[in-house]
């Protein structure tokens, strides 16, 4: 026995020493849980850019010609001349990059949602429901045209490629992740690779401080992005829509997403809407117009009902700014977060 109360006295001083050492460093506690609504602002909200008109990265840049760059899903497109430039999606995206690669003065016609004070007097050369109007690009003599996959009617842009004008088709996608690609490709067709550098991180920047506006934790709110037409079209989006994207990035959860929406767009009736249950309600200014305002898209079925809608947290944002990504995309995040949180 003799031997065992040595090595026991042993085995105490290890435990002992053990013990010692795992007190030596706080223990963690757990972060305290945030309510999806502990930041929300109530109320309706306008979010608005801090400036309306496109800043130039650069005055008079010279374009290093020819270039030869990808069209999407067309192959090679060789571009010799861009005096003469017409810019045309749903967004006014690519209309916004020009004139902020600083060739806007190169530009000759613009589509409806080009509407910054700097492109406001040109030429439109898009139609109601902003489908592309052959003739009246073809009128205008462009020496290169910029249209992305989503731009229609597929006969008008035939048309103006089979006129021998070169056309260059961009990915239809709006997202942050695919902003610093779709920037970079416009400035590449145009040949000033140096300002689409120089755009992506003006722009990156602008994205992380916008960031920064967001509460961290944010606590996680639903947030829906509802697309409005009238009473008779009200759409929520979800995946790819670009909403869902932007939702991301303002410290909320997609209301599409949550609901396991598999289109960009999915007409919702009240009972769903009722049952996504979102905290925050995004809207397009326009779209809500059409139903009387905010006041009317409270009025919209199951909206009331809607944690949001209790609350009247909705905020709206111009329809040429609040999906259009590109330039403007860390202004556009910044004035969301700032209508968005208290």
């Amino acid at each position: 026995m003799g031997t065992v109360r040595p090595a026991l006295a042993v085995l105490v001083v290890l435990i002992i020493g053990t013990l010692s050492a795992c007190f030596v460093e706080p223990i963690e506690q757990p972060a305290a849980s945030v309510a999806p609504t502990a930041h929300l602002a109530d109320g309706p909200q306008t979010a608005e850019l801090p400036a309306t008109d496109v800043t130039p990265i650069a005055t008079d840049p010279t374009p290093t010609l020819p270039v030869t760059v990808d069209s999407t899903g067309h192959g090679p497109v060789t571009v010799t001349d861009v005096d003469r430039i017409i810019a045309v999606d749903i967004n006014g995206t690519l209309g916004n990059i020009v004139f902020s690669l600083g060739l806007g003065p190169n530009v000759v016609g613009r589509d409806t949602s080009t509407a910054f004070p700097s492109a406001v007097d040109l030429p439109v050369v898009t139609n109601r429901g902003h489908s592309l109007n052959a003739e009246a690009v073809l009128a205008l003599s462009p020496t290169v045209v910029l249209v992305d996959e989503n731009t229609v009617p597929a006969a008008a842009v035939d048309q103006i490629r089979d006129s021998g004008i070169p056309v260059v088709v961009f990915p239809g996608t709006r997202s942050l992740d695919a902003n610093d690609s779709l920037m970079r490709s416009v400035a590449d067709a145009l040949g000033v690779p140096v300002q689409g550098e120089q755009l992506v991180a003006r722009t990156d920047r602008e994205v992380a401080a916008a960031r920064d506006l967001v509460p961290s934790p944010s606590g996680d709110p639903v947030m829906a992005f509802v697309y409005i037409r009238g009473r008779n079209l009200i759409l929520l989006a979800g995946p790819g829509s670009g909403a869902d994207d932007l939702i991301e990035n303002l410290g909320g959860r997609d209301a599409g997403r949550e609901a396991d929406l598999s289109g960009a767009f999915t007409a919702i009736s009240a009972e769903a809407m009722i049952e996504a249950d979102p905290n925050v309600l995004l809207v397009m200014t326009q779209g809500a117009d059409t139903v009387g305002g905010l006041d009317g898209v409270l009025e919209l079925p199951g909206i009331a009902e809607t944690d949001a809608g209790r609350n009247r947290r909705i905020v709206q944002m111009d329809e040429t700014e609040i999906l259009a990504f590109g330039p403007d995309a860390g202004k556009v995040l910044g004035a969301l977060a700032e209508a968005i949180y208290a």
